[in-house]
This record gives C-alpha cells, sequence and structure tokens, in this order.
C-alpha cells in the first residue's frame, strides 16, 4: 500500500481527523488528501466525513490494502478475485525476482493440493500463497511446511475451532477419541533450490473459511460450520504474523507442532514411494520428520501420505 494513504489511515482510525490537519503533517495539500481518502473509499475503506474531519468507521473489504493496514509482518499483498492457483502465481512472482509477497485470492478455479490432487477453492475461502527468500538449506525446507500448519492451526484456534495438526501438513479438527478427524485445510509446499541453499520457497495455505459443510468434500469441515464465520481479512493477518514469527525462529517450530499435533500417540500407516509402514506414530524429528515405532523397530520418514488408523 502507498506509505502515504497508510499514514492517513493510521491518523483517521484513532478519531475524526481534518484535511487541512492531515495536509500538514504529511506535507501534501488538501487536493492530494481528498484524493487519497477517495482513493482508500475506492479500495472498500469505509471512510465518513464530518465537521470535524476524515474518520475510518470499519475495515469489511477483503483486497490487498485492507489485509496490508494494521498487518503486523513484512508481507506485501496481491490480491485476486479469482485465479487459476495461488501457488502458481507466486512461482511467477519468484522468477521475477519477488520475495516477501502473499498472493491472496477470494477463490481458485485451478487449486491443487499434494500429488496434484484437485483442492475444491471456492469463494469464501482463505487461498493464500506466501513466497520468501529463506536463507537455509533445503533440508531445513519442511520445517516452513510446519510452521505454516502451526499458523495456520493457530489462527483457527483464536476463531473459536479445536484445531489440530495430522502430519505432515494437514490441519484437522478431531472428531472422538480415537485419532478420527475432518480436514480444514491442507497445505502445499514447493521450491527451488540447489544443493546447499534454497532459491525460493512458495506455502500455499487452504482453508476452508466461510464456506458451508454441504458444499466440501467428504471428510472436511469448514470454520463456518466449526465455529461460524470468522473475519477473513483479520484471519488472514493472524496467519501471516504467526507464520512470520516461526519462519524467523526455526528452532521454536517443531515444540510448537507437537503441541498441536494429533498425529502423535495415534496408530498409522505411512505410505511412501519404497513401500508402506504401519505403527505408532511417537515423535517428529527437529528436521519435521515423523518417527513411527513398527513391528520391526523405529522408522523415520521424511515424506509420504499418512493415515490414522482405528486402534487395534
Amino acid at each position: 500500500m502507498n506509505e502515504t494513504r497508510r499514514a492517513i489511515l493510521e491518523a483517521i482510525a484513532d478519531g475524526p481527523v481534518s484535511g487541512p490537519e492531515l495536509a500538514e503533517s504529511l506535507d501534501i495539500s488538501r487536493a492530494a488528501v481528498w484524493k487519497h481518502i477517495d482513493g482508500l473509499r475506492e479500495a472498500d475503506f469505509e471512510i465518513e466525513s464530518g465537521p470535524t474531519g476524515y474518520e475510518l468507521t470499519a475495515v469489511a473489504a477483503y483486497n490487498a490494502p485492507a489485509v496490508e493496514f494494521e498487518l503486523e509482518a513484512p508481507f506485501s499483498v496481491e490480491y485476486h478475485d479469482s485465479v487459476g492457483s495461488t501457488n502458481d502465481r507466486a512461482r511467477e512472482l519468484a522468477a521475477e525476482g519477488a520475495t516477501d509477497v502473499a498472493v491472496l485470492a477470494d477463490e481458485q478455479v485451478g487449486g491443487r493440493g499434494r500429488l496434484e490432487r484437485e483442492w475444491s477453492s471456492p469463494s469464501g475461502g482463505v487461498w493464500v500463497s506466501v513466497l520468501t527468500r529463506p536463507a537455509v538449506a533445503p533440508a531445513q525446507a519442511p520445517l516452513y511446511t510446519l510452521a505454516a500448519s502451526v499458523a495456520t492451526a493457530t489462527a483457527a484456534r483464536e476463531a473459536g475451532v479445536d484445531a489440530r495438526i495430522k502430519w505432515p501438513n494437514d490441519v484437522v479438527v478431531p472428531v472422538g477419541d480415537d485419532g478420527d478427524y475432518r480436514k480444514l485445510a491442507g497445505i502445499l509446499t514447493e521450491m527451488e533450490g540447489e544443493t546447499d541453499r534454497v532459491e525460493w520457497l512458495a506455502v500455499g495455505l487452504g482453508v476452508n473459511a466461510n464456506l458451508d459443510a454441504d458444499a466440501l468434500p467428504e471428510g472436511a469441515t469448514s470454520i463456518r460450520e466449526e465455529a461460524g464465520d470468522v473475519d477473513r481479512r483479520r484471519f488472514v493477518q493472524r496467519l501471516l504474523e504467526s507464520f512470520d514469527r516461526y519462519r524467523t525462529d526455526l528452532e521454536a517450530v517443531v515444540p510448537a507442532w507437537r503441541e498441536l499435533a494429533l498425529t502423535i500417540g495415534q496408530r498409522v500407516r505411512v505410505d511412501r514411494p519404497t513401500g508402506e509402514i504401519v505403527g505408532e506414530a511417537i515423535d517428529v524429528t527437529e528436521s519435521g520428520a515423523l518417527v513411527v515405532e513398527t513391528e520391526n523397530g523405529r522408522e523415520t520418514v521424511t515424506a509420504g501420505d499418512c493415515e490414522h488408523l482405528r486402534p487395534v
């Protein structure tokens, strides 16, 4: 967002401020103040003008300027009413040299999950991809997926949902006490790099937010279904702020993940390219791998499809 417009919003958020006062404090003309106010109104900021000046009365919009306003994390936001895939757009931006961009869409028409599975992304959900260029080795890249799942679960819990994490990248809502769950959100991380460093990393997050459960695939749920509609603008801000916190403190990621993990303690089956393993999930390593106790001993799984099984 334009820095002058950000300064105007911050000034009028605390109460009415007159045009002349804004012009003087920002060292611009009164006509320029009026132009900026007009532009902010076009961006759907609700600004009233009265005898004492301009006042920001509400931020009900869901767009780039609205999400950037009061966002306490160093991301710029690129918003689309509709896009094929936010991750695909993040890849394009990466090729242009961009970083620290959150690509946000009201709907995706070509959303996808892991293994190129289709991901339903209608209007009302939260579909966002965060492009970043971390100075880490590729072996640490999975921590960003874990950080994103912690950030998503944290934001959902603040919205009143009993959100937990299923290894490695699903945010779920438990059903009963036997490890069963409904899926609330999925995360898809894509990257490019060399053997010793990550060039860029795009973390795509898809959250079933203000969606009716009967419009979702079987086994899925939504924030609306669990706790009522959420302010998507504020939800995205909390998600980005939490993700930013963990990406700058990678050592805090796994402990936070363990606290929210539904998978630890469950009997699981993990499908890997080298074959499946069955056993009890007992921990996650510092690099995000799943530790499974099997009949033949302990196995560490770095990637694979994990399914919770009913207790024997």
